[in-house]
């Protein structure tokens, strides 16, 4: 693998271990060729069957894609990588970029399900292989490889290693190689808790819908194989974190350390403050485990953030339309609340007229006040902030 690519860096993180009163170190593979740690399993998958097979086959929307095109430019063998039609366009011109002249990328279905069937019945008919994202052993083990070079940066084995949970390659490949010898938090999105449902009926579950937010993470059912390594897991040991959560940390790591993470890579990173008391002390591995984050997707991540931490709410106001009702609103504001969204949703009202009012503030304390001064002031208001369904059609 050292012929391919450098390992990735071990860093300890000054700012995480003063918060957390413990030796904090994060394993950057979104510093990897391909920012994140796919590649790892496909090299590993991909060189036991070559040359027997020279096509290589997956379907995927991201970071396995990206990997899996690393690999076969590496390899010098044709790669078909299947991609939903969705697929934003940056992942697949980064999946051509790594893959160059011998890998095809093909756009097909609306959803995964659908790409999937396309990519598999392909392989079958151009007797190719398929790669699996997680749910193959060699890929598991090449996963492993993250686990060999923390024992080899750190010299020793953490006292506790934290990683996110999707389809399982990464956990099952760490903990294989560590066994019992460091302790372990594995993470997942609660809109995807795949791992946590597996262990609590005993087998792989499809925990379908979920939440793609996470989409290196937001996976239905974990791997069969991938499972068969982790079905002894402790399920006090398993966590899950709200996609609005992760968002908090992706933009202080981006604010303060500089460094960029997607959702998937930031969660182990936000899973400290859940254990904060087993961790006190002690020396702890945080994976990050991708760093393919779209810029685009920022005012978004910001906006989950902000929600997540109190400082920005959204609510319907019923504003009587009368000469000064506007001003009489606005003097229910504070100094430090901000409108950040106004907007009348029916202008035909004869009485009354609804209004979408987003506000943000640095203090969450500073909405009970301004909720408490409209109250007075006689305004009927309906506060939608959390409200996931509305919110969708009017935010």
């Amino acid at each position: 693998m050292r012929d391919v690519f450098p390992a990735t860096p071990l860093m300890r993180n000054d700012l995480l271990s003063a918060r957390y009163d413990a030796d904090i170190w994060l394993k950057r593979e979104d510093l990897s060729p391909v920012r994140s740690y796919k590649l790892r399993g496909a090299f590993n998958a991909m060189r036991k069957v070559i040359p027997d097979h020279s096509l290589f086959v997956c379907a995927s929307a991201g970071n396995h894609a990206q990997g899996m095109a690393f690999m076969c430019k590496h390899f010098a063998v044709k790669g078909v990588v299947f991609m939903p039609v969705t697929t934003p366009d940056q992942k697949v011109m980064k999946t051509r970029m790594f893959g160059g002249a011998h890998v095809e990328v093909r756009l097909i279905g609306d959803y995964f399900d659908q790409t999937l069937a396309e990519a598999q019945a392909f392989c079958t008919e151009a007797d190719g292989h398929f790669l699996s994202p997680f749910d193959d052993d060699d890929v598991i083990e090449g996963q492993a490889s993250v686990a060999s070079e923390v024992l080899e940066q750190m010299g020793r084995a953490p006292d506790r290693i934290v990683l996110p949970v999707g389809g399982g390659g990464l956990s099952a490949g760490v903990r294989s190689y560590f066994s019992d010898e460091v302790a372990y938090t594995f993470v997942e999105p609660s809109g995807a808790k795949s791992l946590a449902a597996a262990l609590a009926e005993g087998a792989p579950m499809d925990v379908s819908p979920i939440d793609n937010f996470v989409d290196g993470a937001a996976v239905a059912r974990i791997g069969s194989r991938t499972f068969a390594r982790l079905k002894d897991v402790p399920l006090e040991e398993v966590i899950n974190l709200s996609e609005d959560r992760i968002c908090g940390t992706i933009v202080e790591m981006l604010n303060v350390e500089g460094v960029v993470l997607e959702p998937a890579g930031a969660m182990a990173v936000e899973a400290l403050s859940e254990i904060a008391d087993l961790i006190r002390g002690k020396t702890v591995v945080a994976v990050t485990s991708g760093g393919n984050f779209d810029f685009e997707r920022l005012p978004e991540v910001k906006e989950r953030a902000q929600r997540y931490a109190g400082l920005k709410k959204y609510f319907i106001l019923r504003l009587p339309q009368r000469p000064g009702a506007l001003k009489d609103f606005l003097q229910m504001l504070g100094p430090n609340d901000n409108i950040t969204r106004f907007e009348y949703m029916k202008k035909s009202a004869r009485n009354f007229g609804s209004v979408l009012i987003g506000i943000e503030t640095d203090n969450p304390r500073n909405f009970g006040e301004m909720f408490r001064r409209i109250d007075e002031g006689g305004f009927t208001y309906t506060d939608i902030t959390n409200d996931e369904t509305l919110a969708q059609f009017v935010i």
